[in-house]
Protein backbone atom coordinates (compact mmCIF):
# COMPACT_ATOMS: atom_id res chain seq x y z
CA UNK A 1 0.00 0.00 0.00
CA UNK A 2 1.29 3.45 -0.89
CA UNK A 3 -0.75 4.60 2.08
CA UNK A 4 0.38 2.80 5.23
CA UNK A 5 -2.04 1.79 7.98
CA UNK A 6 -0.35 1.68 11.38
CA UNK A 7 -1.45 0.56 14.84
CA UNK A 8 0.31 1.46 18.08
CA UNK A 9 -1.21 0.09 21.29
CA UNK A 10 -0.83 -0.44 25.02
CA UNK A 11 -3.21 -3.13 26.31
CA UNK A 12 -3.92 -5.43 29.26
CA UNK A 13 -1.79 -8.05 27.51
CA UNK A 14 1.46 -6.21 28.16
CA UNK A 15 0.67 -3.67 30.92
CA UNK A 16 -1.12 -3.95 34.30
CA UNK A 17 -4.00 -1.53 34.88
CA UNK A 18 -1.97 0.96 36.95
CA UNK A 19 0.60 1.22 34.12
CA UNK A 20 -2.01 1.17 31.34
CA UNK A 21 -3.81 4.10 32.98
CA UNK A 22 -0.77 6.33 32.53
CA UNK A 23 -1.03 6.09 28.73
CA UNK A 24 -4.61 7.43 28.73
CA UNK A 25 -5.23 10.38 26.40
CA UNK A 26 -7.50 12.82 28.23
CA UNK A 27 -8.15 15.42 25.52
CA UNK A 28 -8.74 13.24 22.44
CA UNK A 29 -9.61 16.07 20.03
CA UNK A 30 -6.42 17.95 20.88
CA UNK A 31 -4.47 14.69 20.61
CA UNK A 32 -5.79 14.19 17.07
CA UNK A 33 -4.38 17.57 16.09
CA UNK A 34 -1.01 16.81 17.70
CA UNK A 35 -0.66 13.38 16.09
CA UNK A 36 -1.47 14.79 12.65
CA UNK A 37 0.82 17.79 13.05
CA UNK A 38 3.80 16.09 14.70
CA UNK A 39 3.71 12.44 13.61
CA UNK A 40 3.20 12.68 9.83
CA UNK A 41 -0.20 11.00 10.11
CA UNK A 42 -2.84 12.08 7.58
CA UNK A 43 -5.64 10.34 9.46
CA UNK A 44 -5.97 8.82 12.93
CA UNK A 45 -8.45 7.08 15.23
CA UNK A 46 -7.97 6.61 18.98
CA UNK A 47 -9.64 3.71 20.82
CA UNK A 48 -9.68 3.90 24.63
CA UNK A 49 -11.23 1.40 27.05
CA UNK A 50 -10.33 0.25 30.55
CA UNK A 51 -8.22 -2.51 28.95
CA UNK A 52 -6.53 -0.75 26.04
CA UNK A 53 -5.39 2.52 24.51
CA UNK A 54 -4.85 2.19 20.75
CA UNK A 55 -3.94 4.50 17.89
CA UNK A 56 -4.73 3.66 14.26
CA UNK A 57 -3.19 5.96 11.67
CA UNK A 58 -2.81 6.41 7.91
CA UNK A 59 0.20 8.00 6.27
CA UNK A 60 2.40 7.86 3.18
CA UNK A 61 5.48 7.77 5.37
CA UNK A 62 5.36 7.17 9.08
CA UNK A 63 7.90 7.45 11.84
CA UNK A 64 7.34 5.39 14.97
CA UNK A 65 9.74 7.53 16.96
CA UNK A 66 7.71 10.65 16.15
CA UNK A 67 4.48 8.89 17.13
CA UNK A 68 6.08 7.77 20.39
CA UNK A 69 7.38 11.29 21.11
CA UNK A 70 3.97 12.81 20.40
CA UNK A 71 2.17 10.28 22.62
CA UNK A 72 4.72 10.89 25.39
CA UNK A 73 4.22 14.65 25.05
CA UNK A 74 0.41 14.29 25.25
CA UNK A 75 0.51 12.12 28.39
CA UNK A 76 3.57 13.61 30.09
CA UNK A 77 5.29 10.21 30.18
CA UNK A 78 8.96 9.50 29.67
CA UNK A 79 9.66 7.91 26.29
CA UNK A 80 11.32 4.95 28.03
CA UNK A 81 7.88 3.92 29.36
CA UNK A 82 6.84 3.09 25.80
CA UNK A 83 9.70 0.68 25.13
CA UNK A 84 8.40 -1.99 27.53
CA UNK A 85 4.67 -1.46 27.09
CA UNK A 86 3.82 -0.51 23.52
CA UNK A 87 3.12 -2.83 20.57
CA UNK A 88 3.48 -1.65 16.99
CA UNK A 89 2.18 -3.22 13.75
CA UNK A 90 1.41 -1.94 10.27
CA UNK A 91 -0.52 -2.69 7.08
CA UNK A 92 -1.84 -6.28 6.92
CA UNK A 93 -0.98 -6.97 10.58
CA UNK A 94 -2.80 -3.78 11.61
CA UNK A 95 -5.87 -4.83 9.59
CA UNK A 96 -5.69 -8.31 11.11
CA UNK A 97 -5.56 -6.84 14.62
CA UNK A 98 -8.58 -4.61 13.96
CA UNK A 99 -10.60 -7.63 12.77
CA UNK A 100 -9.61 -9.53 15.93
CA UNK A 101 -10.87 -6.56 17.93
CA UNK A 102 -14.22 -6.29 16.16
CA UNK A 103 -14.80 -10.05 16.28
CA UNK A 104 -14.01 -10.24 20.02
CA UNK A 105 -10.88 -12.42 19.84
CA UNK A 106 -8.59 -9.85 21.44
CA UNK A 107 -10.81 -9.04 24.42
CA UNK A 108 -9.99 -9.91 28.02
CA UNK A 109 -13.24 -11.89 28.04
CA UNK A 110 -13.37 -13.83 24.77
CA UNK A 111 -16.18 -12.66 22.51
CA UNK A 112 -17.45 -9.84 24.76
CA UNK A 113 -19.76 -7.38 23.01
CA UNK A 114 -18.68 -4.11 24.63
CA UNK A 115 -15.57 -3.58 22.49
CA UNK A 116 -17.62 -3.43 19.27
CA UNK A 117 -19.66 -0.52 20.62
CA UNK A 118 -16.49 1.20 21.80
CA UNK A 119 -14.93 0.90 18.33
CA UNK A 120 -18.07 2.34 16.71
CA UNK A 121 -17.96 5.23 19.17
CA UNK A 122 -14.26 5.83 18.44
CA UNK A 123 -14.65 6.07 14.65
CA UNK A 124 -17.72 8.31 15.05
CA UNK A 125 -15.72 10.60 17.33
CA UNK A 126 -12.80 10.67 14.86
CA UNK A 127 -15.17 11.51 11.99
CA UNK A 128 -16.74 14.38 13.95
CA UNK A 129 -13.28 15.74 14.79
CA UNK A 130 -12.29 15.36 11.10
CA UNK A 131 -9.34 13.25 12.29
CA UNK A 132 -10.24 10.27 10.08
CA UNK A 133 -10.74 10.39 6.34
CA UNK A 134 -11.54 8.13 3.41
CA UNK A 135 -9.03 5.40 4.30
CA UNK A 136 -9.74 4.92 8.01
CA UNK A 137 -13.48 5.53 7.61
CA UNK A 138 -13.62 2.79 4.98
CA UNK A 139 -11.37 0.49 7.03
CA UNK A 140 -13.40 0.82 10.23
CA UNK A 141 -16.78 0.57 8.49
CA UNK A 142 -15.74 -2.65 6.76
CA UNK A 143 -14.04 -4.09 9.87
CA UNK A 144 -17.15 -3.43 11.99
CA UNK A 145 -19.39 -5.13 9.42
CA UNK A 146 -17.01 -8.09 9.11
CA UNK A 147 -16.64 -8.40 12.89
CA UNK A 148 -20.41 -8.32 13.39
CA UNK A 149 -20.88 -10.99 10.72
CA UNK A 150 -18.20 -13.21 12.31
CA UNK A 151 -19.79 -12.84 15.77
CA UNK A 152 -23.27 -13.64 14.49
CA UNK A 153 -22.21 -16.67 12.44
CA UNK A 154 -19.94 -18.16 15.12
CA UNK A 155 -21.95 -17.34 18.26
CA UNK A 156 -18.65 -16.49 20.02
CA UNK A 157 -20.36 -13.98 22.33
CA UNK A 158 -23.13 -16.23 23.61
CA UNK A 159 -23.18 -17.26 27.27
CA UNK A 160 -19.73 -15.94 28.08
CA UNK A 161 -18.43 -15.57 31.60
CA UNK A 162 -15.06 -14.52 33.04
CA UNK A 163 -13.27 -15.50 36.24
CA UNK A 164 -14.36 -12.13 37.64
CA UNK A 165 -18.03 -12.47 36.80
CA UNK A 166 -18.10 -16.10 37.94
CA UNK A 167 -16.60 -15.06 41.30
CA UNK A 168 -19.28 -12.37 41.75
CA UNK A 169 -21.99 -14.84 40.69
CA UNK A 170 -20.79 -17.32 43.34
CA UNK A 171 -20.85 -14.57 45.97
CA UNK A 172 -24.45 -13.73 45.01
CA UNK A 173 -25.43 -17.39 45.36
CA UNK A 174 -23.84 -17.72 48.81
CA UNK A 175 -24.61 -14.37 50.46
CA UNK A 176 -28.15 -13.11 50.99
CA UNK A 177 -28.90 -9.46 50.27
CA UNK A 178 -25.35 -8.79 49.02
CA UNK A 179 -26.03 -5.11 48.31
CA UNK A 180 -26.22 -4.43 52.05
CA UNK A 181 -22.87 -6.13 52.74
CA UNK A 182 -19.35 -4.67 52.90
CA UNK A 183 -17.24 -5.81 49.93
CA UNK A 184 -13.45 -5.59 49.54
CA UNK A 185 -11.30 -6.15 46.45
CA UNK A 186 -7.58 -6.68 47.08
CA UNK A 187 -5.43 -6.11 43.98
CA UNK A 188 -5.48 -3.93 40.85
CA UNK A 189 -4.37 -6.36 38.13
CA UNK A 190 -6.12 -8.14 35.26
CA UNK A 191 -8.34 -10.40 37.39
CA UNK A 192 -9.23 -7.50 39.73
CA UNK A 193 -10.33 -5.56 36.65
CA UNK A 194 -12.73 -8.37 35.71
CA UNK A 195 -14.12 -8.52 39.25
CA UNK A 196 -14.53 -4.72 39.43
CA UNK A 197 -16.31 -4.64 36.05
CA UNK A 198 -18.74 -7.29 37.23
CA UNK A 199 -19.38 -5.59 40.59
CA UNK A 200 -19.86 -2.23 38.92
CA UNK A 201 -22.21 -3.69 36.29
CA UNK A 202 -24.39 -5.23 39.03
CA UNK A 203 -24.47 -2.00 41.05
CA UNK A 204 -22.46 -3.11 44.10
CA UNK A 205 -20.51 -0.72 46.32
CA UNK A 206 -16.99 -1.97 47.08
CA UNK A 207 -13.61 -0.93 48.47
CA UNK A 208 -10.31 -1.44 46.65
CA UNK A 209 -6.87 -1.75 48.14
CA UNK A 210 -3.37 -2.30 46.78
CA UNK A 211 0.22 -1.88 47.91
CA UNK A 212 0.02 1.88 47.45
CA UNK A 213 -3.00 4.14 47.86
CA UNK A 214 -2.03 5.87 44.59
CA UNK A 215 -2.40 2.64 42.64
CA UNK A 216 -5.80 2.00 44.24
CA UNK A 217 -6.95 5.53 43.41
CA UNK A 218 -5.88 5.20 39.78
CA UNK A 219 -7.69 1.87 39.50
CA UNK A 220 -10.90 3.25 41.05
CA UNK A 221 -10.96 6.25 38.71
CA UNK A 222 -11.45 3.84 35.81
CA UNK A 223 -13.05 0.75 37.31
CA UNK A 224 -15.14 2.20 40.14
CA UNK A 225 -14.91 1.38 43.84
CA UNK A 226 -13.57 3.33 46.80
CA UNK A 227 -9.81 3.23 47.52
CA UNK A 228 -8.67 2.29 51.04
CA UNK A 229 -5.23 2.05 52.62
CA UNK A 230 -3.54 -1.34 52.51
CA UNK A 231 -2.44 -1.24 56.17
CA UNK A 232 -6.00 -0.40 57.30
CA UNK A 233 -7.30 -3.49 55.50
CA UNK A 234 -4.72 -5.86 56.99
CA UNK A 235 -5.73 -4.85 60.50
CA UNK A 236 -9.45 -4.55 59.77
CA UNK A 237 -10.73 -7.66 57.96
CA UNK A 238 -13.64 -7.75 60.44
CA UNK A 239 -15.12 -4.76 58.57
CA UNK A 240 -15.94 -6.90 55.51
CA UNK A 241 -18.45 -9.62 54.64
CA UNK A 242 -17.04 -10.49 51.21
CA UNK A 243 -13.38 -10.34 50.15
CA UNK A 244 -12.00 -10.89 46.65
CA UNK A 245 -8.22 -11.42 46.70
CA UNK A 246 -6.46 -11.07 43.34
CA UNK A 247 -2.78 -10.23 43.80
CA UNK A 248 0.62 -11.55 42.78
CA UNK A 249 2.14 -11.41 46.29
CA UNK A 250 4.58 -14.29 46.92
CA UNK A 251 3.21 -14.89 50.42
CA UNK A 252 -0.11 -15.16 52.29
CA UNK A 253 -1.78 -11.77 52.65
CA UNK A 254 -4.86 -13.21 54.27
CA UNK A 255 -3.48 -15.30 57.13
CA UNK A 256 -5.09 -17.72 59.57
CA UNK A 257 -4.19 -15.44 62.48
CA UNK A 258 -5.68 -12.29 60.91
CA UNK A 259 -8.98 -13.95 60.02
CA UNK A 260 -9.21 -15.70 63.40
CA UNK A 261 -8.91 -12.28 65.06
CA UNK A 262 -11.42 -10.73 62.62
CA UNK A 263 -14.04 -13.46 63.28
CA UNK A 264 -14.04 -13.11 67.09
CA UNK A 265 -16.70 -10.40 66.97
CA UNK A 266 -18.30 -11.31 63.62
CA UNK A 267 -21.25 -13.69 64.07
CA UNK A 268 -22.54 -13.46 60.48
CA UNK A 269 -19.52 -15.03 58.83
CA UNK A 270 -17.42 -14.06 55.80
CA UNK A 271 -16.84 -15.29 52.26
CA UNK A 272 -13.33 -15.11 50.76
CA UNK A 273 -12.58 -15.79 47.10
CA UNK A 274 -8.86 -16.27 46.42
CA UNK A 275 -8.34 -15.46 42.74
CA UNK A 276 -4.56 -15.16 43.06
CA UNK A 277 -1.95 -17.32 41.37
CA UNK A 278 -0.10 -18.41 43.47
CA UNK A 279 -2.67 -18.41 46.28
CA UNK A 280 -2.41 -15.56 48.77
CA UNK A 281 -5.02 -16.81 51.26
CA UNK A 282 -3.81 -19.41 53.77
CA UNK A 283 -5.84 -22.61 53.17
CA UNK A 284 -6.18 -23.06 56.96
CA UNK A 285 -8.55 -20.07 56.88
CA UNK A 286 -11.21 -22.48 55.55
CA UNK A 287 -11.22 -24.29 58.95
CA UNK A 288 -12.33 -21.17 60.82
CA UNK A 289 -16.01 -21.23 61.85
CA UNK A 290 -18.15 -18.93 59.71
CA UNK A 291 -15.68 -18.76 56.81
CA UNK A 292 -16.44 -19.92 53.27
CA UNK A 293 -13.25 -19.99 51.16
CA UNK A 294 -13.05 -20.67 47.44
CA UNK A 295 -9.84 -20.55 45.41
CA UNK A 296 -8.95 -19.83 41.80
CA UNK A 297 -8.76 -23.52 40.81
CA UNK A 298 -12.37 -24.13 41.86
CA UNK A 299 -13.65 -21.00 40.12
CA UNK A 300 -11.54 -21.53 37.00
CA UNK A 301 -12.94 -25.06 36.64
CA UNK A 302 -16.46 -23.61 36.45
CA UNK A 303 -15.35 -20.94 33.98
CA UNK A 304 -13.51 -23.52 31.87
CA UNK A 305 -16.68 -25.53 31.26
CA UNK A 306 -18.32 -22.34 30.04
CA UNK A 307 -15.34 -21.29 27.92
CA UNK A 308 -14.60 -24.62 26.20
CA UNK A 309 -17.43 -24.13 23.72
CA UNK A 310 -16.04 -20.70 22.88
CA UNK A 311 -12.43 -21.83 22.60
CA UNK A 312 -13.47 -24.51 20.11
CA UNK A 313 -14.69 -21.68 17.88
CA UNK A 314 -11.48 -19.63 18.05
CA UNK A 315 -9.61 -21.58 15.36
CA UNK A 316 -12.58 -21.32 13.02
CA UNK A 317 -12.83 -17.58 13.60
CA UNK A 318 -9.08 -17.10 13.10
CA UNK A 319 -9.37 -18.89 9.73
CA UNK A 320 -12.25 -16.59 8.76
CA UNK A 321 -10.22 -13.53 9.79
CA UNK A 322 -7.25 -14.72 7.72
CA UNK A 323 -9.54 -14.91 4.68
CA UNK A 324 -11.30 -11.61 5.40
CA UNK A 325 -8.08 -9.67 5.97
CA UNK A 326 -7.07 -10.38 2.35
CA UNK A 327 -10.39 -8.94 1.16
CA UNK A 328 -10.01 -5.97 3.48
CA UNK A 329 -6.45 -5.28 2.32
CA UNK A 330 -7.59 -5.39 -1.33
CA UNK A 331 -10.34 -2.88 -0.52
CA UNK A 332 -7.82 -0.54 1.08
CA UNK A 333 -5.43 -0.84 -1.87
CA UNK A 334 -8.30 -0.13 -4.25
CA UNK A 335 -8.73 3.28 -2.61
CA UNK A 336 -5.39 4.28 -4.17
CA UNK A 337 -6.99 4.21 -7.62
CA UNK A 338 -10.27 5.92 -6.73
CA UNK A 339 -9.08 9.55 -7.16
CA UNK A 340 -7.84 8.70 -10.68
CA UNK A 341 -11.03 6.79 -11.58
CA UNK A 342 -13.26 9.59 -10.28
CA UNK A 343 -11.25 12.19 -12.18
CA UNK A 344 -11.52 10.21 -15.44
CA UNK A 345 -15.27 9.73 -15.06
CA UNK A 346 -15.73 13.42 -14.21
CA UNK A 347 -13.74 14.60 -17.27
CA UNK A 348 -15.49 12.15 -19.61
CA UNK A 349 -18.90 13.21 -18.28
CA UNK A 350 -18.03 16.86 -18.91
CA UNK A 351 -16.97 16.03 -22.49
CA UNK A 352 -20.09 13.90 -23.05
CA UNK A 353 -22.41 16.71 -21.96
CA UNK A 354 -20.52 19.26 -24.04
CA UNK A 355 -20.62 17.12 -27.22
CA UNK A 356 -24.26 16.16 -26.60
CA UNK A 357 -25.32 19.81 -26.46
CA UNK A 358 -23.41 20.54 -29.67
CA UNK A 359 -25.10 17.62 -31.45
CA UNK A 360 -28.56 18.62 -30.23
CA UNK A 361 -28.02 22.17 -31.49
CA UNK A 362 -26.87 20.87 -34.89
CA UNK A 363 -29.94 18.63 -35.09
CA UNK A 364 -32.15 21.47 -33.86
CA UNK A 365 -33.85 18.82 -31.76
CA UNK A 366 -36.52 19.99 -29.27
CA UNK A 367 -38.53 16.81 -28.68
CA UNK A 368 -37.87 15.91 -25.01
CA UNK A 369 -38.45 12.21 -25.53
CA UNK A 370 -35.91 12.05 -28.38
CA UNK A 371 -33.42 14.17 -26.38
CA UNK A 372 -33.74 11.74 -23.45
CA UNK A 373 -33.15 8.74 -25.74
CA UNK A 374 -30.07 10.37 -27.28
CA UNK A 375 -28.73 11.30 -23.84
CA UNK A 376 -29.18 7.74 -22.50
CA UNK A 377 -27.48 6.43 -25.64
CA UNK A 378 -24.40 8.65 -25.06
CA UNK A 379 -24.23 7.55 -21.42
CA UNK A 380 -24.41 3.87 -22.41
CA UNK A 381 -21.68 4.27 -25.04
CA UNK A 382 -19.38 6.07 -22.59
CA UNK A 383 -20.05 3.47 -19.87
CA UNK A 384 -19.33 0.53 -22.20
CA UNK A 385 -16.05 2.09 -23.35
CA UNK A 386 -14.73 3.31 -19.99
CA UNK A 387 -15.93 0.76 -17.41
CA UNK A 388 -13.54 -2.07 -18.40
CA UNK A 389 -10.31 -0.01 -18.29
CA UNK A 390 -11.45 1.66 -15.04
CA UNK A 391 -12.17 -1.72 -13.42
CA UNK A 392 -8.76 -2.95 -14.61
CA UNK A 393 -7.14 0.10 -13.00
CA UNK A 394 -8.94 -0.72 -9.74
CA UNK A 395 -7.83 -4.35 -10.01
CA UNK A 396 -4.23 -3.27 -10.61
CA UNK A 397 -4.45 -1.14 -7.48
CA UNK A 398 -5.81 -4.10 -5.46
CA UNK A 399 -2.95 -6.26 -6.71
CA UNK A 400 -0.37 -3.66 -5.69
CA UNK A 401 0.81 -2.63 -9.18
CA UNK A 402 1.69 1.09 -8.84
CA UNK A 403 3.41 1.15 -12.28
CA UNK A 404 0.06 0.53 -13.99
CA UNK A 405 -1.61 3.26 -11.93
CA UNK A 406 1.24 5.61 -12.84
CA UNK A 407 0.92 4.78 -16.55
CA UNK A 408 -2.87 5.27 -16.44
CA UNK A 409 -2.37 8.63 -14.73
CA UNK A 410 -0.15 9.75 -17.62
CA UNK A 411 -2.55 8.42 -20.26
CA UNK A 412 -5.49 10.27 -18.76
CA UNK A 413 -3.37 13.33 -17.86
CA UNK A 414 -4.32 12.95 -14.19
CA UNK A 415 -2.66 15.47 -11.88
CA UNK A 416 -2.52 13.89 -8.45
CA UNK A 417 -3.34 16.35 -5.70
CA UNK A 418 -1.29 16.12 -2.53
CA UNK A 419 -4.02 16.39 0.04
CA UNK A 420 -5.53 14.47 2.93
CA UNK A 421 -8.68 12.58 2.07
Amino acid sequence: MNQNIINARVTFRNAPIHILEQFTIKDVEKAYEQFKESSELDECVIIQTCNRIELFGKSKKHNFEKIKKTWASITGLEEEMFNDNIEWVENQKALHHLLKLTSGLDSMVLGEEQILGQIKKSITSAREAKASGQHLNTLFDKAIRMGTRIRNSSGIGKGGISVGSMAVKLAEENIDDLKTKKVLLIGTGEVSTLVAKSLQKRGYVFNVTSRTIGRSQTFCETMGGEPVKFEDVLSGFENYDLIFVATTAPYFLVTYERITTAMKDKPNGMMILDLSNPRTVDEKVATIAGIKLMNLDQIAEMVEKNMNARLNKVKTIENIINEEVVVLEASMKRLEAEPLVKDVFKNIETLREKELQKALQMLDETDEKKIRIIEELTKAVVESIVSTPMNNIRKASEQGKPDIIELASKLFDYKKQDKTD
